[in-house]
């Protein structure tokens, strides 16, 4: 069975060896057995673990979520299919919700551009994206 020391690990996973310490000081990542000089050592289970939260961390997962379906994963047989869906579920309802609030500021932004002349040579004295955010709202 192969071991790694976090610096090969860290290679393998092209991640910074202060990445892994990360995971290993927020629950993502249990270094295993160390060494005889007393350097951890990795696993190859480890190094599938690294991967796991490296694929969830893309597709914008947090800690949380990942530690979650990382402890469902571990005992994958005591849990449902529902349950990790329901993760999924839920951030992608948070992901339409961000969206959501982006278009809202991405429409309100474009109508102050677009009402703007953007003259170069007026001065800002009478900018309506000026007036309009110092407008009290009603």
């Amino acid at each position: 069975m192969a071991r790694y020391l976090i610096g090969q690990l860290a290679k393998l996973c092209e991640v910074s060896s202060d990445t892994l310490r990360f995971y290993e000081k927020n629950g993502l990542l249990v270094p295993g057995e160390r060494s005889d000089s007393g350097y951890r050592l990795y696993s190859e289970e480890d190094l599938s673990r690294v991967h796991f939260i490296l694929r969830a961390k893309a597709i914008g997962l947090s800690l949380d979520e990942i530690r979650e379906l990382l402890a469902i994963r571990v005992e994958a047989d005591q849990h449902s299919c529902a349950e990790v869906k329901a993760i999924t579920q839920a951030k992608l309802e948070d992901i339409d919700s961000k969206l959501a609030e982006l278009k809202r500021i991405r429409n309100a932004l474009k109508k102050l551009n677009d009402a703007c002349c953007g003259e170069d040579n007026d001065n800002a004295s009478h900018c309506s994206i000026l007036e309009a955010l110092a407008d009290e709202p009603h």
